[in-house]
């Protein structure tokens, strides 16, 4: 008879500023490889840092998933947009260190930012999925409540080919039931 391993757990905790070489490397290998991000050159821990420490300011989670004492994933929610009648609107961003995929990881941080913002207060979660193509994160996101509600078709160039974004969307706690307190 053959004993099944039990997986080893994985932990979701806030985020430290000893974590930002592991989200970097987890970030830079997303630049560099996939379509997931648009930005083409990584930034460097620096650079992550003052992006973190500019969200966790706002009072937004960046957490991260760790796994056998390695960091394996992180996620965040940022401001949808700068002005002022989005305030209650967040975007969230969902990032799984190459090969470890298919693990729950995603799934497990995408839920926890869900649940951050609706505790915060926020109304609406918005998914700004880089490429059409994406199946895991639009299924992700689609598994978690989220609808997909367009498609920006070629406002991306990177890899030597158009990119689309397709957009999803999530009410938090009463969303749009009732105006904000």
């Amino acid at each position: 008879m053959k004993t099944r391993l039990k997986p080893p757990p994985i932990l979701v905790r806030d985020s430290e500023a000893g974590d930002l070489p592991a989200i970097q490397q987890i970030y830079a290998h997303h630049v560099l490889h996939s379509t997931a991000s648009f930005e083409e050159v990584p930034p460097d821990v620096e650079e992550l840092g003052r992006r973190r420490d500019d969200i966790r300011r706002r009072g937004l989670p960046y957490i991260v998933a760790e796994l056998d004492g390695a960091i394996a994933g992180y996620a965040y929610a940022s401001p949808y947009r700068a002005r002022s009648a989005y305030r209650y609107s967040l975007e969230n961003s969902v990032y799984v260190r190459d090969g470890f995929a298919g693990r729950g990881l995603g799934r497990m941080l995408l839920s926890e930012v869900l649940a951050s913002g609706a505790a915060g207060g926020w109304r609406q979660m918005i998914a700004v999925i880089g490429d059409s193509a994406n199946a895991a994160s639009i299924a992700l996101h689609d598994s978690l409540g989220f609808a997909r509600v367009g498609t920006l078709h070629a406002v991306g160039y990177k890899f030597g080919r158009w990119i689309d974004s397709v957009l999803m969307q999530r009410a938090l706690g009463p969303g749009d039931g009732r105006p904000p307190g």
